[in-house]
């Protein structure tokens, strides 16, 4: 099984092969953010919440993506295999 730092890496490359300009997000002004966050050429934006294979959101996590989805913010959560 893949760290989660592993399957960040992975998918970094899998969003910057499709041509987004990819940020990894270290510290906030709020928790539970997103680890990534990838802006399309046409500037779409997805906060991407990466997780180990059998890795699990966090209540705040969780909470933070259904906020951001109210927003009209594309994101996922993406898990490692």
């Amino acid at each position: 099984m893949k760290s989660e730092q592993k399957v960040q890496t992975q998918r970094i490359k899998q969003l910057e092969a499709q041509g987004y300009y990819v940020i990894k997000l270290i510290q906030t002004n709020k928790n539970g953010i997103p680890d990534i966050v990838a802006i399309a050429p046409g500037q779409d934006v997805l906060f991407s919440e990466v997780k180990a294979k059998n890795g699990r959101l966090k209540p705040l996590q969780k909470y933070r993506l259904e906020e951001l989805e109210k927003h009209g913010i594309k994101t996922e959560v993406f898990r490692g295999e």
